[in-house]
């Protein structure tokens, strides 16, 4: 069995707001950001880490499993909720995961009130759903740079591909 202590968190919404509270109190910097994460890979890899270094710890809102079937069709989620979860929470840049059920993180950052919400560059502020969220709490929206050609959609068609090649 894994080293518990090597792990980030995985938390109930109640528990991340108080973790997020106590952050507050001692004058930290807390980012948020959210997504699907199935099928992690090096442009999910970069993207956290650069939301990380925007403040002192990171919460990522993890998409529950009909959420992200919602979002993407049938066939997603490929990797299970419990397990997309942990393996966010073995990478360093990651302090805390909360699930949500929703298609978008409203709900959840309105909870959470971030410092920073961070978002892809492939998305404008001003057209983001969550911006009047966080903007009211006081946040700040940080846009990340996108990682050309690493999605999962991609990661998912060259493992096709190959199978299908070699088959």
């Amino acid at each position: 069995m894994s080293e518990d202590r090597l792990f980030g968190r995985l938390l109930a919404v109640g528990d991340a707001v108080g973790w997020r509270e106590k952050l507050r109190a001692e004058h930290r910097c807390v980012v948020f950001t959210n997504g699907c994460f199935d099928v992690l890979h090096a442009g999910h890899v970069e993207y956290l880490a650069w939301a990380r270094a925007q403040g002192d710890a990171l919460i990522v809102g993890l998409n529950e499993d009909e959420s992200v079937t919602r979002i993407k069709g049938r066939s997603r989620p490929i990797v299970a909720f419990s397990e997309r979860a942990r393996v966010l929470l073995a990478l360093r840049s990651v302090d805390v995961v909360v699930g949500f059920a929703e298609r978008t993180p409203e709900v959840l950052l309105d909870r959470i009130r971030p410092d920073v919400h961070v978002k892809s560059d492939q998305y404008r502020e001003e057209e983001l759903p969550e911006r009047s969220v966080v903007l009211g709490h006081g946040g700040r929206i940080a846009l990340a740079p996108h990682v050309a050609g690493e999605s999962t959609t991609d990661t998912i068609a060259r493992i096709l591909h190959a199978y299908s090649v070699h088959r």
